[in-house]
This record gives structure tokens, sequence and C-alpha cells, in this order.
């Protein structure tokens, strides 16, 4: 991965968007990301079509991809909708299977298995966490930094971010980086360390409830507190010793009960997909059908939530554009 990533380093990548597609972009210091100064999207979309239109790009909307197969001598036929196209190379490109109203209906990965490549087992990932019952859709609209941890084989991982109760479960970007080991999941709210609790609680003064406000949106602070069977009008001065633990144990390390992820429906990106062996690191080319050449999506790998998964697209789609070009 850090091979194909560093073909097209980041300052590469915004000096292209910048100065040759016209997209001027602005750097966001507490995300750390870059967003069009527009801040529409549809204006990186707009300029990657007509740049790829101003090259001479031959772009046939409303076509489904029907097969795919070599004719002899390096070339391939491509059988679509609206009739055959024959090329010296093809550059698959079709994604994976989420958001499935785009248009990502595993084509691609279908044709690259026909053709002898081995498919790593497809699952939604960066997707929002569902709950069953939705014990806690009364919080839904609720965000807030968390820190999560989730067993991952023997080790843990921790992810810290933003939060999001919803009608049906759990979101934001930490629920979404985490949504593929979502096992044994722990949060931490508001991801203050558990001294800062124990010193709130024991020598605050006031209601409890309001203690957690000071550091929770308000309706969390009321369930966490009503979870922990602490009555609402209980001061910090009376608050037993069993009950402060427990409510810290609650505020530190929440067993958050999930039944499954919203699917490729919502799912920011596919896991799964071809696997990495079987194409060239640099050019992406297959190494089972010469002149083949896959990029994003549809390869197995993808990264957090964040533009990540944007700069594996464009990285991963200029390898195989060059490589391909050089094919032909």
């Amino acid at each position: 991965l850090r091979r194909m990533l560093r073909a097209w380093p980041l300052g590469s990548q915004k000096a292209f968007f910048e100065d040759e597609l016209g997209v001027p972009l602005k750097f966001e210091a507490e995300s750390r990301k870059y967003f069009p100064k527009s801040d529409r999207a549809r204006d990186v979309r707009d300029a990657l079509v007509n740049f790829a239109r101003r090259r001479g790009v031959d772009i046939r909307f409303g076509t489904t991809l029907e097969g795919l197969e070599p004719v002899g001598d390096g070339r391939w036929r491509v059988r679509t909708s609206r009739g055959e196209i024959e090329a010296d190379s093809v550059v698959l490109a079709t994604g994976g299977l989420s958001v499935p109203a785009t248009g990502s209906d595993g084509a691609g990965l279908h044709l690259a298995e026909a053709l002898g490549h081995t498919i790593h087992p497809l699952y939604p990932a960066l997707a929002p966490l569902l709950a069953d019952p939705p014990i806690h859709s009364g919080l839904s609209g609720v965000s807030l930094p968390v820190r999560i941890r989730a067993k991952r084989g023997n080790g843990i991982r921790e992810i810290h971010g933003s939060f999001l109760f919803t009608h049906r479960g759990y979101s934001g970007p930490a629920v979404l980086d985490i949504s593929s080991t979502a096992d044994s999941l722990r949060v931490s709210w508001g991801n203050i360390a558990q001294a800062e609790w124990e010193a709130l609680l024991t020598a605050g003064t006031g209601l409890v409830v309001n203690a957690l406000a000071s550091k929770l949106p308000q309706r969390l602070a009321e369930r966490l507190v009503f979870e922990a069977g602490i009555p609402a009008d209980r001061r910090i001065s009376d608050l037993r010793r069993t009950e402060r633990l427990t409510l810290i144990e609650l505020l530190t390390a929440y067993p958050l009960q999930v039944s499954g992820n919203e699917g490729y429906k919502k799912a920011e990106v596919t896991g799964g997909g071809v696997a990495l062996d079987e194409v060239e690191p640099v050019t992406l080319e297959s190494k089972r059908a010469p002149g083949l050449y896959f990029c994003g999506e549809i390869l197995d790998a993808y990264g957090p939530i964040g533009g990540h998964n944007f700069a594996w697209a464009w990285s991963t789609g200029r390898a195989a554009g060059l490589g391909a070009s050089l094919k032909s």
C-alpha cells in the first residue's frame, strides 16, 4: 500500500486539483483535511469530467458493462449494453458494493473473478451501527467526542473521534472507523480521563446530573445517571461510593451493545476485493490477465474515514491510467 500511495503524494494531488482542474482548496486545521473552497462536492466531480472531456475521453453514460474477454495479442473485447469495444488495455474502476444507488453493483468484481482473480470476502466497511432494540433512540441527534475500544483478536483497537446517536443506533466518524471490528465495544464519553471524573464526583458540589452535564450533552448526562440507578436529585455530597464507582464505569467504559450495521446502502466503502498480490504494485496491471488494470475500491484495501479513500482512489486511478496508456 505504501508504494501505491506514494506514487502520487498529497502535494502533487493538491497541485493537480488547484492548477490543472481549477478547483481552489482550503485546509481545515482542526480536522487536517482539504476541501474545495466552495464546499460543493459537485465542483470536484464537474472539474474531473470536464478535464477528461478536454483530453478527448469518450464518456458513455447510461451504459452497462456486460462482459470482458481477451481476444489475443494482448487486446480485449468489452461487451456493453450499447455494443462492443475493442481495446489495447482495460481499467476496471467499478468500485465495490457500497452505496448501490450510484451504480455500484459488483459487476467488475464478478468479471475479475471470472478471469481467475482471487476476490477476498466482501463486507460493508465504515458503516453506521445498529442496536436492536434501539435503546438509545431517545438520544438521537446527540453528538460528542469519544474514545471507543474494541477487541481485535488478542489485542485492543482504540479509536478517537466524534460519535452520533441515531434513531436506529450509532454513527459518526469514530463509529464508522470501528464498525468492521464492532465486538465488545467500550465507550469513554467525552474522551475525559477517569481521574477527572473521580475528582468531579468526589470534590464537586451541586447535583450529580449537573456535574455530568458540565462535560457532556444534557440528555446523555441524564441517561447515564438513570442507568447508574442514581436519583435525579442526588447531590454529589450525598453520592454513595458504590454509586460513584458504577457511574464512573459507565462514563469511561460504557458497554455499547450493537446488533449489526446498516449494510452496503450506508457503508462508505466496501471491504475485501481483488487480492493486492495479484496486481503489479507500480502499474496495477493484473498478473493474471495482461492488459487489465485495477484501481480504487475494487481492490482489497480501504482506509479510515476522512479523505483517505479519496487519496487511494486518486493515487491508484492515476497509476492504473498511466500503466494502461503505456500498454496502448
